[in-house]
């Protein structure tokens, strides 16, 4: 029975106390290997915010950067408890690759989101179209833009499809010109009423003096000569100032006395029907 004692003895001195300091020696490691993720994880932060980076972009950048160096760290402490990490690090490899092949779609979404953060095309707050969708950028996610539209729909489109779309941003400029087309009926008075379109128009409130605001002839229809009447005004308020701009020009005929010839009315409304 003794004999059995001090051969468990030994065995635990030659075995298990190593064993013991490494792991004892593997959990400083990680500790401390984690401690020093994080504070270059801070200063890579306060580097970027610095920089004026986009948040989600820098929220992008910590994630590959902590994720990268704990890998790395994983695979020393295997390392100094004697595991072998070539075919572990091959494991990895293999399993990077399936999950790639299977992810494919989200992966590229994932690339459309980084291309999308670090060229710019627009920035959350800015009013787009592209996808087939317009309205508020309220968020550039990691795998879809977030729009909100006119109408207080919330669509998520997917990175991907949008940054392979043609992306007309409506914010980019700090003007925008607006436009409205008035027909009118020939043997009208035109250069009077392009006068009073453009004294009116410039009394409505959100346009603007710079660029200043123009009336000319678009075309010539059958019944008569298209007015145009364009104007600058802040992008936020383009929907807001293209409405008050239509009701000017109306407000303009009627205080003309301009009428629609009766047999020129009936007929628009026989074609109409």
């Amino acid at each position: 029975m003794d004999a059995v004692i001090e051969q468990l003895r030994t065995l635990a001195l030659a075995q298990a106390f190593p064993f013991l300091l490494k792991a004892m020696g593997a959990l400083v490691l990680w500790f401390v290997g984690r401690a020093i993720i994080n504070a270059f994880r801070r200063v890579l932060y306060l580097t970027l915010h610095k920089r004026q980076f986009d948040a989600t972009l820098i929220r992008y950048i910590e994630s590959l950067f902590a994720g990268s160096l704990t890998i790395l760290l994983l695979l020393g402490i295997l390392g100094m408890m004697g595991f072998e990490t070539t075919s572990f690090a091959a494991l990895l490899a293999a399993a990077g690759i399936a999950i790639g092949t299977a992810w494919s779609g989200l992966l590229s979404n994932f690339a459309a989101g980084i291309f999308l953060l670090v060229l710019r095309p627009f920035r959350v707050g800015d009013e787009i179209s592209a996808a087939g969708v317009t309205g508020l950028v309220q968020e550039i996610g990691l795998f879809a833009t977030t729009i909100d539209t006119g109408d207080n729909l919330r669509i998520s489109v997917g990175n991907n499809r949008l940054f392979g779309d043609n992306i007309i941003n409506f914010s980019h400029h700090p003007h925008r010109r607006v436009a409205i087309k008035v027909p009118l009926m020939h043997g009208c008075d035109v250069h009077g009423l392009m006068k009073a379109f453009l004294a009116r128009v410039e009394q409505v409130d959100g346009v603007m003096d710079q660029p200043a605001p123009g009336v000319g002839i678009a075309e010539f229809a059958a019944q008569g000569p298209v007015i145009v009447i364009g104007v600058s005004c802040k992008p936020s308020t383009a929907g807001a100032v293209t409405g008050a701009i239509t009701l000017a020009a109306a407000e303009v005929l009627i205080s003309t006395g301009y009428v629609v010839p009766p047999q020129l009315a009936m007929s628009d409304i026989a074609k109409a029907s």
